[in-house]
């Protein structure tokens, strides 16, 4: 989760939503991402998209099989998805989001019995270090905004 958090502070520094992700297996990392939705203009620029697509380019193939992802925040439902599509084994989260998130909070699709891949979900990983990035990040957004309005 320290590598995932120095993810998320790269997408802090440019200006992003601070989360960050790495795909681990065997014990080495194989893909990392932070999110870049504004910096690429993607939608789909997450960080954990961002870290399969690299896995998966390292791997040469699209089933992560044997692969863990750490997130610093909970996966939204593209992301949760695509988890679930790359058969990623085990999800490591630092931060859950009640408000968005599909791995637990408004939904759980990496554990949903229908499809055809079950993931295993460990929570709470560092999780004071994941919000106080966040909350650092958002605090200063409202101060910004609140200076230029």
């Amino acid at each position: 989760m320290i590598e995932a958090l120095e993810e998320a502070q790269k997408a802090y520094d440019c200006g992003e939503v601070p989360i960050g992700a790495v795909v681990e297996k065997d014990g080495a990392i194989i893909g990392r991402g932070h999110n870049l939705t504004e910096t690429l203009k993607d939608p789909t620029a997450h960080a954990e998209m961002l870290a399969l697509r690299e896995a998966a380019k390292k791997l040469g193939g699209w089933r992560l099989l044997g692969c863990n992802l750490y997130v610093t925040a909970e996966p939204c439902a593209m992301c949760a998805g695509a988890i679930v599509w790359a058969r990623i084994h085990r999800l490591y989260i630092g931060t859950m989001d009640p408000k968005g998130g599909a791995c637990g909070s408004v939904f759980n699709i990496p554990q949903e019995p229908r499809l055809n891949h079950y993931v295993e979900i460990e929570t709470g990983i560092m999780q004071q270090e994941c919000q106080n990035i966040l909350k650092a990040f958002f605090k200063e957004l409202r101060k910004k905004k609140s200076e230029e309005g």
